[in-house]
């Protein structure tokens, strides 16, 4: 008999891509999807069934089907379809402690995956050059998905310690882009004009999507020979972009404006559900992040086929020109940095 693999969140794109490549692999007889509602795409031969993993009925899911793999893919930033801020934390925070109920009763359970974010560092001006997996944060986040991660990851530690026969793995993603990304700073990406803090160019990290399929097959199986898939690794592309690296690859100009004013254009575009401009998003793009990816390599044995720079350059290509071309941006921000310079002035943030 071959592994039965149930996976969270099968409705977004991400949970579909997973769920039709682990179908594909040897020793895995069967995949289960789980999500409140239909996909709007295709699953391949998995059985979908349509459950809120909120409620207590997810365990009777389990139970039915004799998993013993579980993949929790519905922690996330956005909301799917017309659900709201308080629909997504409950289902980051109840669904998980629900799914995680579930898993300790389940005698047939073996391998539980979750996906977690670097975001549970927060970002923060006292911040380390680079975080570990085991450095803890300056300042806890104070809200939005950034603090749903951080409940999230402290129950799956309870859920392993009263489970210790249960191999636990939890990915740490930096930013997840790709031609079909979808959360909140990819709809940044996406503003016609980005808006940013003046005087910081913060460092960033991201992760392609097709690593991210890729290190949860890794994460779902039984490890190779000298690796280990137990434990928090962070997943990110080697290297790093500033973002007014990133504004120019995308052919964008940004907006320098004080931290208070980037706090009033924050929440002007959620009003009008441009994106979801929170406050651990403004400090993502004020302070950056960047973490350190050796576990990953040498303990999980994942090596990303996409850097941080690829990953942003398919993303960019995905969104189409922006209002300017690359190059002339590029060439408009370097005068303007050095006419700033020669004027014995600081320059702000480069867009």
């Amino acid at each position: 008999m071959g592994r039965v693999v149930l996976v969270t969140g099968v409705a977004r794109q991400l949970g579909g891509r997973f769920v039709r490549r682990i179908q594909r692999d040897p020793g895995v007889e069967r995949v289960v999807g789980v999500d409140a509602v239909n996909p709007g795409h295709g699953l391949g031969g998995a059985d979908f069934v349509r459950a809120d993993i909120r409620q207590p009925a997810i365990a009777r899911v389990l139970a039915e089907h004799d998993v013993d793999t579980v993949v929790h893919l519905d922690v996330t930033g956005t909301p799917l379809g017309s659900g709201g801020r308080t629909a997504v934390k409950e289902t980051n925070v109840i669904g998980t402690m629900q799914l995680l109920g579930a898993c300790q009763k389940s005698p047939t359970v073996r391998r539980l995956v979750v996906k977690s974010s670097t975001s549970v560092y927060g970002s923060a001006s006292r911040d380390p050059a680079v975080f570990t997996e085991t450095t803890p944060p300056k300042s806890l986040p104070s809200g939005g998905f950034a603090k749903d991660a951080v409940e999230v990851e402290g129950y799956v530690r309870g859920f392993a310690r009263r489970r210790p026969d249960v191999a636990v793995c939890v990915l740490r993603f930096a930013n997840i882009l790709g031609p079909g990304a979808d959360s909140p700073l990819a709809d940044y990406f996406s503003l016609p004009v980005m808006p940013t803090v003046l005087g910081y160019d913060p460092r960033l990290q991201f992760v392609h999507e097709d690593d991210v399929v890729d290190v949860l097959r890794i994460a779902c199986h039984e490890p190779r020979r000298g690796t280990l898939n137990s434990g928090t690794f962070n997943i990110a592309g080697d290297g790093v972009l500033l973002l007014s690296q990133c504004s120019r690859r995308l052919g964008r100009p940004t907006v320098p404006v004080l931290l208070p004013a980037v706090t009033w254009v924050g929440s002007a575009l959620r009003t009008v559900g441009v994106t979801d401009f929170s406050p651990e998003q403004i400090r993502l793009l004020t302070h950056g992040r960047v973490v350190s990816t050796v576990q990953m390599r040498e303990t999980l044995g994942f090596d990303p086929a996409y850097t941080t720079a690829e990953t942003f350059w398919d993303f960019a290509r995905s969104r189409g020109p922006g209002l300017l071309p690359p190059e002339t941006l590029a060439r408009a921000v370097d005068k303007v940095a050095a006419l700033s310079s020669d004027g014995g002035a600081t320059p702000p943030s480069a867009g």
